[in-house]
């Protein structure tokens, strides 16, 4: 392989490609979920100890993490003593299971193809899959709207952040990167439960994400312009919007794709029964339809495949000064 075009980055776009083609394994033994269940494991552990809470949360997340990054590194420096095609292939796969492209995709199409149906039952089932907010009372508008808000979140937690600390940082920088995401979406709640161990992952996820975040703010009105959307609205919105959301980074590309699609996102959610009063982002200019959620996902592919282009063109320029 050419000096020019480094192994990362190539095992970036392999990994890439494979996720479009095929998406993520619904299989028990997928990293993200075995992430999971050793944070459930380590919790279980944690709270039988008697620390304060605030330290039993830096314990987990200090475990979590590192035992990723560490499990991962390995995993690589062993495929290269076997062989250069070995290590090419396991970084490929280790940045595979750290994105999600295809598979947001697909559970978001569910909920269109039920909304498609007029069936709110299934729409409402479909929704709760990828959300966290009660799904059961919600209206068809609702539904969209939670979808929406989910896409536009997630085209940053699951796929320009991983993919940002995959070119700085190789395969192990993107799932150790998946590890402290899964980890701030497990425990990092400001419920009774979680509102002290939960701080320091609810922190850490908050810093890994802020570049990302606030790249996010680029590079969607960039594929808003390609898609026909238009690069100013979305742009206006993230810088005027972006910053109203609880957290410092979620709401940059909430309001980046509300500014695209011309609808209102956020406002009142419940979760766990206790409704919380969001704050509205991006302007009522259009009604919010199964057509803006169509546009949503075409904005998150796009989204993507440019910051992808983005990274590996950055790579090549730096490496040519």
């Amino acid at each position: 392989m050419s000096d020019s075009f480094s192994i990362i980055q190539f095992q970036i776009l392999a990994a890439f490609i494979l996720d479009i083609i095929i998406g993520d394994p619904q299989w028990r033994f997928h990293p993200v979920r075995m992430i999971g269940t050793s944070v459930n494991c380590l919790e279980y552990v944690l709270r039988r100890l008697p620390l304060p809470e605030r330290l039993m949360g830096v314990l987990l997340t200090l475990g979590a993490v590192s035992g990723v990054a560490v499990i991962s590194y390995e995993i690589l420096y062993f495929s290269k003593q076997w062989n250069r095609i070995c290590e090419v292939i396991a970084g490929v796969v280790i940045v595979y299971f750290a994105i999600s492209i295809k598979n947001m995709a697909d559970e978001a199409k569910k909920v269109l193809v039920a909304l498609r149906a007029n069936d709110i039952t299934n729409a409402r089932r479909m929704l709760s899959r990828i959300v966290g907010r009660d799904t059961a009372h919600l209206n068809k508008d609702q539904i969209i709207r939670a979808c929406i808000e989910t896409v536009s979140e997630s085209s940053v937690d699951g796929i320009l952040a991983p993919l940002f600390y995959g070119f700085i940082g190789g395969p192990v920088a993107a799932l150790t990167y998946r590890a402290v995401n899964t980890l701030d979406s497990m425990v990092g709640y400001k419920n009774e439960k979680y509102i002290k161990m939960g701080w320091a992952s609810a922190r850490l996820d908050d810093i890994a994400n802020y570049i990302p975040a606030r790249l996010s703010a680029l590079f969607i009105p960039a594929a808003s312009f390609l898609c026909g959307y238009g690069f100013i609205p979305s742009f206006k919105m993230a810088i005027r919007d972006g910053r109203k959301h609880e957290s410092p980074n979620s709401g940059i590309s909430e309001a980046a794709f509300a500014g695209a699609l011309g609808v209102q996102l956020g406002g009142p959610s419940a979760y766990e029964g206790e409704v919380v009063d969001k704050p509205y982002i991006g302007d009522n200019e259009k009604q919010i339809t199964l057509k803006s959620l169509e546009m949503a996902l075409r904005l998150m592919l796009v989204t993507s495949v440019l910051f992808l282009i983005g990274g590996i063109g950055f790579i090549l320029i730096v490496k040519s000064i």
